[in-house]
């Protein structure tokens, strides 16, 4: 089969179209030929600098579509030919994807293979990052980073359904101003002001949430963007920053909160959460509630093509690998 990977750590020119064995599932897991791989910037993190690497050579790509190929022993309620999308902790830009059972999710009745395969980390991410971690209330208002990127993108929608007062983004251009604003958000900010500008469009009050990918000096001004026992919900350290600390003199005195959320780590720790997060965010796409456009795709061969558009930080909405066909 078909797979691509890299051998070192480098630019998107390290990513190689290699042959390889087609992998057999072991207990409680199955095997996927998989249709279409979603992109995410943490494969472009793992190229560039290891992140989440264990060992040379890596296959990136966490979430795939398809059709089960093979199940492994003790698997239940998955058969052969089955269509699924799956959250992989790697290994999925590939022709056969092995996967865990309980990380592979039978889809719903009128999802496509296409649409699924943006689903696994995106929206079990948005929505956790709105209601279970974020705890968002009706008429609360919320401050989204990355606002046109695929999380930002359903976490706009997630916020309109759930009855958020305002959803307020931050972006770096205007074209991503732009794509923010057809996609729910009723203002967006410069990653250099928001905090100042968020100040200004709540009349001085602050937001009731922040959720912030990016971490470092942006994660302690998102503080500052809080109203009084408001929520800042980490999600990601985009910008490479030091690990971020706060403390009590900066909670305490306006009763701020912060908390935080992995789906990835979440999978490790908690397989049953996940399981029930993605099967709600899968219900949610299927009824129409939120939905996530689909920017661009590029053939399995030209995965390098993928990571060049994303690493250049001007994408928007969801980035697919197109594995068959």
């Amino acid at each position: 089969m078909r797979a691509v990977e890299f051998q070192a750590y480098g630019g998107p020119e390290v990513l190689q179209l290699v042959q390889s064995a087609v992998p057999k599932p072991g207990p409680g897991q199955v095997t996927i030929d998989a249709a279409w791989a979603g992109v995410n910037f943490a494969d472009v993190k793992a190229r560039a600098e290891g992140y989440r690497v264990t060992s040379l050579p890596y296959r990136p790509g966490l979430e795939v579509s398809g059709r089960i190929r093979a199940v492994g022993e003790g698997v239940e309620g998955l058969q052969v030919g089955q269509e699924v999308a799956a959250l992989v902790d790697g290994g999925g830009y590939a022709e056969v994807v092995l996967a865990e059972a309980a990380a592979a999710f039978a889809l719903p009745d009128g999802l496509d293979l296409r649409t699924a395969a943006t689903v696994p980390t995106v929206l079990p991410t948005a929505h956790a990052l709105i209601h279970e971690v974020g705890r968002l209330r009706s008429g609360e208002s919320v401050l989204v980073h990355g606002a046109a990127g695929g999380i930002g993108t359903a976490a706009g929608q997630l916020a309109r359904a759930a009855g958020a007062g305002a959803v307020y983004g931050v972006v770096s251009t205007d074209a991503k101003a732009g794509y923010a604003l057809d996609h729910g958000y009723d203002e967006v900010f410069r990653a250099d002001t928001f905090a100042e500008d968020v100040r200004r469009a709540t009349g001085g009050r602050g937001v009731d949430l922040v959720l912030d990918p990016v971490g470092g000096d942006t994660l302690r001004r998102g503080l500052d963007a809080l109203a009084v026992f408001g929520r800042l919900v980490s999600f990601g350290n985009a910008g490479g920053g030091e690990p971020w600390r706060v403390g009590q003199p900066e909670l305490y005195a306006q009763g701020r909160s912060i908390g935080g959320f992995s789906v990835l780590a979440l999978a490790r720790t908690a397989p049953d959460a996940v399981r029930a997060l993605t099967e709600r965010a899968l219900r949610a796409v299927a009824e129409g509630v939120v939905s996530l456009p689909v920017t661009a795709e590029f053939p399995l061969s030209e995965a390098a093509g993928a990571h060049r558009l994303m690493g250049g930080r001007t994408s928007t909405g969801k980035l697919l690998l197109r594995v068959t066909g």
